[in-house]
């Protein structure tokens, strides 16, 4: 077992990060306050690894790391997952400058946007739970991880890794999975392999771009293509229009009246989030649910 540390630049919360309720539950079991359980598929592609993170008092993230992985390129893609590969310090500027979301930052005191653990499985998680109740889906990818890819003792707690994309090409059928699907997924894993799914190179892209190859995938429809483009890559500024609970909560929280708002309005509000708009559609989006307690729905198309 190796360790490393991560000092975000700014107040920054793990507790918050392990409540966060993004996206599957699988990967991410119940949290204990100030601490999170993550096992995944490295960057590389090559293997997985397990991470047991800690927070101190004085707001170090301690991380603990499972499996043969470098340490470093594990620090590196658990800094992208919590979203501490940016600083913080433009994101606290950006509620100076724009009073709501100032307001929401301080009652949801270091939260950042919580992402999946790459593309690639953020892909493979769009195949598994389209057409699906969330849970179903969880339940689905565990025991395909459980069967396929590799589990950690992290912390004292089992925690199963999704498979490599060689280990889900390996994958010719399984109970839940009909085989429609397992050929989607293996057309994930080609894409993944052939260097399509990397996280750098698709928030490099320009969004239309991204979100037009990400549709190229068999069972990616744009939907899902702007799910795997905002919650996996890392992207800060792409701002999702058209998105039913996004327009109703800023409605709410900018006073403008009942209906949700506009493509336009949404615009001309986020002028002040920048760069970091898709930081602050995410804020709206967690606080709206836990305010209003309604049930998350998934993005839609994108663009800068």
């Amino acid at each position: 077992m190796t360790t490393f540390t991560i000092t975000p630049d700014t107040p920054f919360s793990l507790a918050a990060a392990a409540a966060f309720g993004f996206g599957p539950n699988t990967g991410r079991p119940q949290q204990e306050a100030g601490e999170m359980r993550l096992a995944f598929v490295t960057d590389d592609l090559d293997g997985q690894a397990a991470v047991h993170l800690t927070q101190r008092d004085d707001g170090t993230i301690d991380g603990a790391v499972t499996g043969e992985a470098d340490p470093a390129a594990v620090r590196q893609q658990v800094c992208r997952v919590l979203s501490l590969d940016h600083p913080g310090t433009g994101w606290l500027a950006v509620g100076q400058r724009d009073p709501v979301i100032g307001e929401l930052q301080a009652a949801h005191p270091g939260l950042r946007p919580v992402l999946f653990h790459s593309p690639y499985e953020a892909a493979a998680w769009s195949i598994i739970s389209a057409r699906r109740r969330r849970s179903q889906a969880a339940v689905i990818r565990t025991r395909l991880a459980q069967a396929a890819g590799r589990s950690f003792v992290v912390g004292g707690e089992p925690v199963d890794a999704f498979p490599t994309p060689q280990q889900l090409l390996a994958v010719e059928e399984f109970r839940g999975l009909e085989p429609a699907r397992i050929a989607r997924l293996h057309a994930v894993a080609r894409a993944a392999l052939d260097g399509a799914l990397g996280p750098a190179r698709l928030a490099a892209l320009d969004p239309a771009e991204a979100l037009a190859e990400l549709q190229r995938l068999p069972g990616i429809g744009p939907t899902y293509a702007t799910l795997i483009l905002l919650r996996a890559t890392g992207v800060t500024d792409v701002l999702t229009f058209q998105e039913p609970m996004l327009a109703s909560y800023a409605a709410r929280f900018y006073g403008t009246g009942p209906e949700p708002l506009t493509p336009e309005q949404i615009e001309a509000i986020a002028a002040k989030w920048r760069p970091f708009r898709t930081w602050a559609a995410v804020l709206i989006r967690v606080a709206g649910d836990r305010r209003w307690g309604a049930v998350t729905t998934g993005p839609v198309p994108a663009r800068r």
